[in-house]
């Protein structure tokens, strides 16, 4: 160890530039180097991208034998290890991808001390002859990677991480360094609880990355706007994150199709391919991963110039942990999550078998999750205020604005639904969380609320005039303003602060948006001015006119012959031949023959008026004819296989199997359901439906359950709608 660490200041910076090639250290780095060298017990809380690993990696440098990097994933571990030893420095690796032969090569070459950083993972840390290896090599201090994996609280619990501090005991007397880049006030107590490092030297940087643009869509088409938003980056690197493996493996398949350079991420694939698709990433061989959150953790590839959520995320920690991964250089960085409330309806019933405590958990994280996401107060203002940490500009945008402060939302005098908030909390002993302090005000008369008599406080129902989503956005508003906190010790319990109480005695102004209606919301309705009428409206107004003019002829509706998304595409991108045609979403080559020919010679009449150079580029394929599953239904409806049969064989439900059915049925294919639809309804019922379907103005399944209410079943209804438009469209 260095003797005194502020004299050898010029030792420690000419190292830097020697093994790192930095002339000056960042943020916090240089007192947490200074720190760790000194033997203290530190703890590092420092965004994605500010250069958490230095803390750990330069100290190992100097002092004498080996530091033992904990770290949860091996993509982690091999990225940071190639890193090192190509600037000289021998660090290895200890996980499950090692035969024994290797194994038994690490343990030696760091006995011997030739190993200046050892990465371990937390399984491999806890087997014996781990242990036992470990005691005799010389061990310069601990780094705990990723430390929120410790806490129950987090978004990334591992109960493993449990058993660290108890290993490291047996080991020896030796300083401990922990680090994570995503922690709640909550979990940060958790950790240092956890580790014994209530008397640590805690390091604190600020989660604000200026650098990176927040934005939230509703999630309507969104493959299509993915293509899109590639295509306008083009040549630019991303990551897209999806929630179940099947997803990454269809995201991916659909970029490829579409003349992306993409591949898939996640912990089903062989490990060999894992690593491949990560170095092609790494080596800008692939300009998108799209991957499960598996994927990201300590990779160090500072140009990522966008991150997309296709899947709401568990937890606010997670997202801002991913999004991090963008910018990491400072230059720009995107930051997409796709919004809808069933994804976290979905991932609410994904809880349902876990323990009480652990469900009730996933709970709160969700609802922060979608309290974001609806949210229209500033997102910077608000991923701070849940690190614990206040934004007091009243917009962001220094470098890159948010969706909400670049179109800002209608605004309105919120004092007295603040104090009325305040007074619940008040009346109600600052002992609940956001949803009962609704429930009293609205005059929510449950079980809960009657079993602590607050349905006989005065202020019950005094809020009813206004609707639970309303004063679940005026209970957030507040809290971001800084009357209400959260009680660290009993997570969702909120409680008054001195401005709340100063507040109470005397009212002030208080300024509150009106959040968004994600579920009213159309794509039209993305924020991003790129995505509101890209398509050539002159030609999309021709084409529409046409459109009803074929239906008349036709004595057909007009959704029949091309859907409106289909003439945007065409109005986009000009096709003018049959082929060119047929890559039009929701255009197969049965309507391209039935219906094509009088609107590709408008296109093409119009293309030579106005001189128009058509961009091909830009067209989105289906990869419908590349899944083997779509065509393996279609097989097995040819040979007029039951359904159910049919789902069963997939493993699917009768659900996902009509899902999978309408796709195909929209891509253009002519599917011949008549063999299953006669054996479960009446000539007369099949009637009435496709009457319905014939004189509606759209297909929209939810304004035929309004027509038939509960005479028919939803999946009866969708059945019907394939069958009348692979008569009549395809």
């Amino acid at each position: 160890m260095l003797t005194t660490v502020e004299e050898n200041l010029d030792a420690l910076k000419n190292k830097l530039h020697e093994v790192f090639g930095y002339t000056q250290f960042r943020g916090n780095q240089e007192p947490i180097i200074k720190n760790v060298l000194n033997g203290r017990n530190t703890f590092v809380i420092m965004p994605t991208g500010a250069g958490k690993s230095l803390c750990y990696q330069l100290p190992a440098i100097i002092l004498d034998g080996t530091a033992i990097v904990i770290s949860p994933l091996i993509a982690l571990m091999k990225n940071q290890v190639d890193q090192l030893n190509a600037v000289g420095i021998n660090a290895k690796f200890l996980n499950s991808t090692l035969s024994k032969a290797e194994i038994t090569r690490v343990k030696k070459e760091t006995i011997a001390g030739e190993v200046k950083l050892l990465y371990v993972a937390p399984e491999s840390l806890t087997k014996d002859e781990n242990i036992a290896f470990l005691k005799e090599a010389n061990i310069s201090f601990v780094a705990i990677d990723e430390a929120h994996c410790i806490s129950e609280w987090g978004h990334d619990f591992r109960p493993e991480y449990r058993r660290i501090k108890s290993i490291i005991a047996i080991l020896g007397n030796m300083p401990v360094i922990a680090l994570t880049a995503t922690a709640t006030p909550k979990v940060q107590l958790d950790i240092q609880r956890n580790l014994q490092m209530e008397n640590a030297d805690i390091f604190k940087s600020s989660f604000n990355r200026e650098n990176l643009y927040y934005e939230i869509r509703p999630k309507h088409h969104a493959k299509k706007q993915i293509i899109k938003f590639i295509k306008d980056h083009k040549g630019k690197s991303g990551i897209i994150y999806c929630l179940s493996r099947k997803k990454v493996e269809e995201i991916a398949d659909f970029l490829c199709v579409n003349d992306i350079k993409a591949a898939p991420y996640h912990a089903g694939l062989d490990s060999n391919v894992r690593m491949n698709n990560q170095d092609a990433f790494l080596n800008e061989e692939v300009d998108v991963i799209v991957a499960t959150i598996a994927f990201g953790m300590g990779i160090d590839k500072p140009d990522v110039r966008f991150v997309i959520h296709y899947d709401t995320p568990k937890s606010l920690e997670g997202y801002y942990q991913e999004t991090g991964r963008a910018g990491r250089d400072g230059l720009e960085g995107n930051c997409i999550l796709f919004y809808a409330y069933k994804d976290i309806l979905k991932l609410e019933k994904f809880n349902k078998d876990k323990p009480v405590t652990e469900r009730e958990n996933s709970k709160v994280l969700l609802e922060e999750m979608s309290s974001y996401a609806e949210s229209s107060m500033c997102r910077r203002k608000q991923l701070l205020h849940y690190f614990g940490e206040e934004y007091k500009d009243t917009l962001c945008g220094k470098e890159m604005w948010c969706d909400i402060c670049k179109y800002p939302p209608e605004k309105y005098e919120g004092q007295e639904f603040v104090f009325l908030t305040l007074q619940a909390a008040l009346k109600t002993e600052e002992r609940f969380g956001l949803k009962h302090l609704v429930d009293v005000i609205i005059g929510k008369e449950n079980d809960y609320v009657k079993s602590y008599h607050h349905n006989e406080l005065d202020i019950f129902g005094k809020g009813s005039e206004e609707k639970e989503e309303f004063w679940n956005s005026v209970v957030r508003q507040t809290l971001l303003h800084g009357y209400l906190h959260k009680d660290i010790e009993n997570i969702g319990v909120l409680k008054i602060t001195d401005k709340g109480f100063k507040f109470l005695e005397s009212p002030e102004s208080v300024i509150l948006v009106k959040d968004k209606d994600f579920e009213a919301l159309t794509e039209n309705d993305a924020t991003t001015p790129v995505d509101r009428k890209a398509y050539d409206e002159n030609l999309y107004d021709i084409l529409k006119k046409l459109r009803k003019e074929v239906a008349k002829k036709k004595n057909l509706p007009p959704y029949v012959i091309f859907q409106d998304p289909s003439l945007e595409e065409m109005a986009t991108i000009y096709p003018t031949t049959k082929e060119e045609l047929t890559r039009i979403n929701g255009v197969g080559v049965g309507k391209a023959n039935k219906f094509g020919k009088p609107f590709l010679e408008a296109i093409e009449k119009y293309v030579e008026e106005n001189e128009i150079e058509t961009a091909q580029d830009v067209v989105i394929k289906s990869s419908v004819n590349k899944s083997k599953t779509k065509i393996y239904i279609i097989q097995q409806i040819d040979r007029k296989i039951d359904l159910q049969e049919i789902a069963d064989s997939k493993d699917m439900s009768y659900a996902e199997l009509i899902n999978e059915i309408e796709h195909i049925c929209y891509s253009g294919t002519k599917l011949n359901l008549e063999y299953y639809i006669d054996n479960i309804m009446d000539i007369d019922r099949q009637e009435e439906i496709f009457d319905f379907f014939m004189n509606s103005h759209s297909d929209k399944i939810e304004d035929a359950i309004e027509e038939f209410g509960d005479e028919y079943d939803e999946e009866d209804i969708r059945l019907m709608r394939v069958k009348f438009l692979s008569d009549y469209a395809n």
